[in-house]
């Protein structure tokens, strides 16, 4: 079964990721897991639009037929975003797994 989920550009906090009216719902694949501490996560939930150097030249995320490779960043016990970068450091699309 294929997974989606809805995918916000650039969003700036991990709110907006809740908020299930917009963002569009795409078929994604998980190509690559960063799991952060306790302050480096909530940091990055605070501040998605921050520069991020583990975000920085991950290979194989992309966009491809509608499918969405992406980088899940999880920290245990909170929730994970899917994240596709740039390729800057920087969050291009991201959404709640």
């Amino acid at each position: 079964m294929e997974q989606t989920a809805r995918f916000i550009s650039r969003p700036r906090r991990i709110e907006e990721l809740r908020d299930f009216g917009i963002g569009m719902l795409r078929p994604y694949q998980i190509v690559s897991t960063v799991c952060l501490g306790g302050i480096d996560y909530e940091n990055f939930v605070t501040d998605m639009l921050a520069d991020r150097a583990f975000l920085e030249n991950i290979g194989g995320c992309g966009e491809e037929g509608g499918l969405v490779r992406c980088l899940c960043v999880c920290r245990p016990g909170r929730e994970s975003i899917l994240v596709l970068p740039d390729g800057t450091g920087h969050v291009a699309l991201a959404a709640l797994a």
